[in-house]
């Protein structure tokens, strides 16, 4: 086998081992999704209620609290 053969047998095995692990990849985020759901689906309501003081302290940003009239042009 010269060196040529070697490399183009090489190049042919990279994309199917490819495949092979976005196949894997797949099939576990799938089991993934399907086993864990009532966990994800349990904090739900924690992240919304952790979710308001976040909103609160960096969405008024854009509300100018605090400024006195005199100091807008």
């Amino acid at each position: 086998m010269t060196h040529e053969q070697h490399t183009h047998d090489a190049t042919k095995r990279g994309p199917r081992i490819n495949w092979v692990l976005i196949g894997f990849l797949a099939i576990a985020a799938f089991f993934l999704l399907t086993e864990h759901r009532a966990h994800a689906l349990g904090v739900l309501p924690f992240l919304l209620l952790a979710l308001c003081p976040l909103l609160h302290l960096f969405g008024h940003g854009g509300h100018d609290h605090g400024a006195e009239k005199g100091d807008k042009p």
